[in-house]
């Protein structure tokens, strides 16, 4: 399966790594797409590393071919999976914003490419009446939604807002 990985601006976007190198590992063809936020917690070159594919951050990298790399990629996908990914981004999404080629990527998939997205935030984000109509927004347009799960914030504080583990998000994946 064609798989892309979008990784935006969250502490959990360390555990991008693990996920990337495990969906190769299961034979998955991962491409990642970055927003310039998530390059403050994990560079580039780690992602394309582990996917062997170069990783797409801005929407001035795609002078490589004539065709758009953000819609080459949409129009190839079989699943365009974000995790983590931040309030900013579900807003972005659900306000159908594109300022970057994640967002881009997310508007020009063909209506059947499924869209899995594995939030990661503090708890009083998450539970934000504003982000709580982004995702009703995003399931409404077809969006699946891994929750996030409930623990130690990075923030400090304890309770929702974790990124699911590693291993539910590749269940879900495959399921």
């Amino acid at each position: 399966m064609k798989i892309i990985l979008g990784i935006t601006g969250s502490i959990a976007a360390y555990k991008a790594a693990d996920l990337a190198s495990q969906l190769v590992k299961e034979g998955h063809e991962v491409h990642a797409v970055m927003t310039r936020s998530a390059c403050e917690f994990i560079t580039p070159l780690t992602l394309q590393t582990l996917t062997r594919h170069p990783v797409l951050v801005s929407l001035e990298d795609e002078k490589h071919s004539w065709k758009p790399g953000h819609i080459e990629l949409a129009d190839t996908a079989d699943l365009l999976l974000i995790a983590p990914a931040s309030a900013n981004t579900l807003a972005l999404l659900a306000n159908g914003h594109a300022p970057d080629p994640l967002t881009s990527i997310y508007l020009a998939l063909p209506r059947e490419t499924r869209v899995l997205i594995a939030p990661a935030m503090n708890g009083k984000m998450w539970l934000h009446p504003a982000t709580q109509r982004n995702i009703q927004q995003l399931e409404a347009d077809g969006c699946q939604f891994i929750q996030p799960a409930i623990g130690d914030l990075a923030c400090g504080y304890q309770g929702i807002g974790r990124l699911a583990d590693v291993s539910e998000i590749l269940s879900a994946v495959g399921g």
